[in-house]
Protein backbone atom coordinates (compact mmCIF):
# COMPACT_ATOMS: atom_id res chain seq x y z
CA UNK A 1 0.00 0.00 0.00
CA UNK A 2 1.46 3.54 -1.21
CA UNK A 3 1.42 6.09 1.99
CA UNK A 4 2.89 8.84 0.07
CA UNK A 5 2.86 9.27 -3.70
CA UNK A 6 4.26 12.70 -4.65
CA UNK A 7 3.75 13.35 -8.64
CA UNK A 8 5.14 16.21 -10.59
CA UNK A 9 5.28 18.41 -7.53
CA UNK A 10 6.81 22.07 -8.49
CA UNK A 11 7.17 25.04 -6.09
CA UNK A 12 7.94 27.93 -7.34
CA UNK A 13 9.14 31.33 -5.45
CA UNK A 14 10.08 34.55 -7.03
CA UNK A 15 13.45 33.96 -9.14
CA UNK A 16 13.43 30.11 -7.60
CA UNK A 17 12.29 26.77 -8.24
CA UNK A 18 12.64 25.35 -5.10
CA UNK A 19 11.42 21.72 -6.21
CA UNK A 20 11.06 20.90 -9.94
CA UNK A 21 9.14 18.18 -11.11
CA UNK A 22 9.76 15.65 -7.66
CA UNK A 23 7.87 12.08 -8.16
CA UNK A 24 8.45 10.04 -4.96
CA UNK A 25 6.83 7.16 -3.57
CA UNK A 26 6.92 6.04 0.03
CA UNK A 27 5.31 2.25 1.20
CA UNK A 28 3.33 1.14 3.83
CA UNK A 29 6.64 -0.27 6.32
CA UNK A 30 9.15 0.94 4.56
CA UNK A 31 11.73 3.69 5.42
CA UNK A 32 12.84 6.22 2.69
CA UNK A 33 15.84 8.25 3.15
CA UNK A 34 16.38 11.37 1.39
CA UNK A 35 19.85 12.91 0.98
CA UNK A 36 21.17 15.87 -1.05
CA UNK A 37 23.35 19.01 -0.60
CA UNK A 38 22.28 21.93 1.37
CA UNK A 39 19.54 24.02 -0.32
CA UNK A 40 18.76 20.96 -2.94
CA UNK A 41 14.82 21.65 -2.13
CA UNK A 42 14.40 18.66 1.49
CA UNK A 43 13.04 21.53 3.60
CA UNK A 44 10.57 22.91 1.06
CA UNK A 45 9.71 18.80 0.25
CA UNK A 46 8.64 18.22 3.90
CA UNK A 47 7.02 21.64 4.38
CA UNK A 48 4.64 20.80 1.10
CA UNK A 49 4.08 17.38 2.92
CA UNK A 50 2.75 19.00 5.72
CA UNK A 51 0.74 21.86 4.12
CA UNK A 52 3.11 24.97 6.10
CA UNK A 53 3.33 25.73 2.09
CA UNK A 54 1.61 25.25 -0.99
CA UNK A 55 2.80 23.49 -3.89
CA UNK A 56 2.78 25.54 -7.11
CA UNK A 57 1.82 22.54 -8.90
CA UNK A 58 2.13 18.88 -8.90
CA UNK A 59 0.13 16.41 -6.53
CA UNK A 60 0.55 14.84 -3.08
CA UNK A 61 -1.35 11.68 -2.29
CA UNK A 62 -1.69 10.86 1.44
CA UNK A 63 -3.41 7.44 2.17
CA UNK A 64 -5.24 8.11 -1.09
CA UNK A 65 -6.12 11.53 -0.89
CA UNK A 66 -4.50 14.26 -2.78
CA UNK A 67 -3.62 16.62 0.31
CA UNK A 68 -2.82 19.48 -2.25
CA UNK A 69 -6.56 20.10 -2.22
CA UNK A 70 -8.24 22.81 -0.38
CA UNK A 71 -10.96 21.33 0.90
CA UNK A 72 -8.39 19.04 3.10
CA UNK A 73 -8.45 19.28 6.83
CA UNK A 74 -4.78 20.25 7.60
CA UNK A 75 -5.14 20.09 11.46
CA UNK A 76 -6.26 16.08 10.75
CA UNK A 77 -3.68 15.82 8.26
CA UNK A 78 -0.85 16.77 10.86
CA UNK A 79 -2.32 14.41 13.30
CA UNK A 80 -1.65 11.46 10.55
CA UNK A 81 1.90 12.52 9.54
CA UNK A 82 4.04 12.34 12.07
CA UNK A 83 6.79 14.98 12.72
CA UNK A 84 10.25 14.53 14.12
CA UNK A 85 12.26 18.21 14.12
CA UNK A 86 16.50 18.39 13.80
CA UNK A 87 16.29 20.82 16.76
CA UNK A 88 13.63 18.83 18.94
CA UNK A 89 10.75 21.62 19.18
CA UNK A 90 10.11 20.87 23.00
CA UNK A 91 8.42 23.25 24.67
CA UNK A 92 11.32 24.44 27.63
CA UNK A 93 8.38 25.05 30.09
CA UNK A 94 6.64 22.12 30.15
CA UNK A 95 8.02 18.85 31.24
CA UNK A 96 8.38 15.83 29.19
CA UNK A 97 5.46 13.86 30.12
CA UNK A 98 3.68 17.24 29.49
CA UNK A 99 5.50 17.74 25.98
CA UNK A 100 3.93 14.31 24.75
CA UNK A 101 0.38 14.92 26.36
CA UNK A 102 -0.11 18.23 24.94
CA UNK A 103 -1.41 17.44 21.24
CA UNK A 104 -3.33 14.38 22.81
CA UNK A 105 -5.38 16.57 25.07
CA UNK A 106 -5.56 20.05 22.55
CA UNK A 107 -6.00 17.84 18.87
CA UNK A 108 -7.56 14.78 20.32
CA UNK A 109 -9.40 15.83 23.20
CA UNK A 110 -8.25 13.42 25.71
CA UNK A 111 -8.76 13.97 29.13
CA UNK A 112 -5.38 14.46 31.13
CA UNK A 113 -5.68 10.57 32.58
CA UNK A 114 -6.66 9.66 29.44
CA UNK A 115 -3.13 11.52 27.70
CA UNK A 116 -0.91 10.60 30.86
CA UNK A 117 -1.72 6.96 30.09
CA UNK A 118 -0.90 6.98 26.45
CA UNK A 119 1.87 9.15 26.79
CA UNK A 120 3.52 6.81 29.35
CA UNK A 121 3.44 3.87 27.35
CA UNK A 122 5.41 5.94 24.65
CA UNK A 123 7.67 6.75 27.18
CA UNK A 124 8.41 3.58 28.75
CA UNK A 125 9.03 1.86 25.00
CA UNK A 126 11.40 4.60 24.14
CA UNK A 127 12.59 3.84 27.81
CA UNK A 128 12.01 7.56 28.90
CA UNK A 129 9.96 6.88 31.86
CA UNK A 130 12.10 7.25 34.01
CA UNK A 131 12.60 10.84 33.00
CA UNK A 132 8.52 12.23 32.78
CA UNK A 133 9.05 14.14 35.10
CA UNK A 134 11.92 16.18 34.24
CA UNK A 135 12.14 19.36 31.84
CA UNK A 136 14.07 19.64 28.37
CA UNK A 137 16.90 21.56 29.93
CA UNK A 138 17.80 18.43 32.08
CA UNK A 139 17.76 15.98 29.83
CA UNK A 140 20.45 15.22 26.84
CA UNK A 141 19.99 15.50 23.05
CA UNK A 142 19.65 11.72 22.69
CA UNK A 143 17.28 12.17 25.70
CA UNK A 144 15.01 14.77 24.03
CA UNK A 145 14.89 13.47 20.57
CA UNK A 146 13.27 10.22 22.27
CA UNK A 147 11.06 12.42 23.75
CA UNK A 148 10.48 14.11 20.10
CA UNK A 149 9.95 10.72 19.05
CA UNK A 150 7.48 9.45 21.65
CA UNK A 151 5.10 13.01 21.25
CA UNK A 152 4.64 11.73 17.31
CA UNK A 153 4.15 8.12 18.10
CA UNK A 154 1.64 8.95 20.62
CA UNK A 155 -0.47 10.20 18.03
CA UNK A 156 -0.48 7.09 16.22
CA UNK A 157 0.28 8.64 12.51
CA UNK A 158 0.38 6.67 9.35
CA UNK A 159 4.52 8.20 8.59
CA UNK A 160 6.97 9.38 10.61
CA UNK A 161 8.87 11.67 8.90
CA UNK A 162 12.61 12.82 10.38
CA UNK A 163 14.00 16.14 9.68
CA UNK A 164 17.89 15.84 10.28
CA UNK A 165 17.62 13.60 13.28
CA UNK A 166 20.92 13.35 14.11
CA UNK A 167 22.23 17.14 13.51
CA UNK A 168 22.35 18.41 16.85
CA UNK A 169 23.67 15.06 18.20
CA UNK A 170 27.29 13.69 18.77
CA UNK A 171 28.52 10.48 17.16
CA UNK A 172 27.10 7.93 19.58
CA UNK A 173 23.95 9.66 20.27
CA UNK A 174 23.54 9.85 16.71
CA UNK A 175 24.13 5.78 16.23
CA UNK A 176 21.65 5.51 19.04
CA UNK A 177 18.67 7.69 17.09
CA UNK A 178 19.59 5.54 14.09
CA UNK A 179 19.04 2.25 16.16
CA UNK A 180 15.76 3.90 17.40
CA UNK A 181 14.46 4.27 14.10
CA UNK A 182 15.48 0.86 12.78
CA UNK A 183 13.83 -0.56 16.20
CA UNK A 184 10.68 1.67 15.33
CA UNK A 185 10.20 0.13 11.79
CA UNK A 186 10.59 -3.57 12.96
CA UNK A 187 7.04 -2.43 14.43
CA UNK A 188 5.97 -1.81 11.37
CA UNK A 189 6.52 1.94 11.31
CA UNK A 190 6.71 3.61 8.08
CA UNK A 191 9.43 5.90 8.45
CA UNK A 192 10.81 9.02 5.41
CA UNK A 193 14.52 10.36 6.78
CA UNK A 194 15.41 13.33 5.65
CA UNK A 195 19.67 13.34 6.41
CA UNK A 196 22.85 14.84 5.49
CA UNK A 197 24.27 12.27 7.84
CA UNK A 198 25.88 9.59 5.76
CA UNK A 199 26.31 7.02 8.72
CA UNK A 200 23.03 7.33 9.06
CA UNK A 201 22.00 7.02 6.03
CA UNK A 202 23.83 3.97 5.21
CA UNK A 203 22.71 2.51 8.44
CA UNK A 204 19.48 2.96 7.75
CA UNK A 205 18.74 1.91 4.50
CA UNK A 206 20.69 0.18 1.31
CA UNK A 207 19.10 2.93 -1.15
CA UNK A 208 18.81 6.65 -0.98
CA UNK A 209 16.89 9.06 -2.86
CA UNK A 210 19.40 12.10 -4.02
CA UNK A 211 17.69 15.45 -4.08
CA UNK A 212 19.68 18.78 -5.96
CA UNK A 213 18.42 21.53 -7.04
CA UNK A 214 14.87 20.97 -7.16
CA UNK A 215 14.93 17.41 -8.64
CA UNK A 216 15.35 13.61 -7.66
CA UNK A 217 18.37 12.81 -9.58
CA UNK A 218 18.64 8.76 -8.27
CA UNK A 219 17.56 6.58 -6.14
CA UNK A 220 20.02 3.97 -5.94
CA UNK A 221 22.49 1.85 -3.61
CA UNK A 222 25.06 3.90 -1.61
CA UNK A 223 27.91 1.77 -3.61
CA UNK A 224 26.78 3.03 -6.88
CA UNK A 225 26.10 6.58 -6.36
CA UNK A 226 29.32 6.72 -4.54
CA UNK A 227 31.74 4.80 -7.14
CA UNK A 228 29.69 4.07 -10.56
CA UNK A 229 26.66 6.96 -10.69
CA UNK A 230 28.58 8.97 -13.55
CA UNK A 231 27.31 12.72 -12.41
CA UNK A 232 30.51 13.45 -10.48
CA UNK A 233 28.40 15.93 -8.61
CA UNK A 234 26.86 12.90 -6.70
CA UNK A 235 29.87 10.77 -6.43
CA UNK A 236 31.72 13.63 -4.51
CA UNK A 237 28.56 13.93 -2.10
CA UNK A 238 28.59 10.35 -1.20
CA UNK A 239 32.59 10.39 -0.86
CA UNK A 240 33.32 8.69 -3.95
CA UNK A 241 36.07 10.12 -6.36
CA UNK A 242 35.43 12.36 -9.44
Amino acid sequence: MSVIRIRDLVKQYEGLRALDGVNLDLSEGEIKVIMGPSGCGKSTLLRCLNRLVEPTSGSIHFLGEDITSPDVDTRQLRQKIGFVFQHFALYRHLSVLDNVTLALRKLQGMNRAEANAKAMAELSGLGMSAHSHKYPSQISGGQKQRVAIARALAMNPAVIVFDEPTSALDPIMSREVGELIQTLNTDNVTILCVTHDLELGRYLSNEVTFLDQGRVVTEASFEYLSSGHPDARVRDFFGGKA
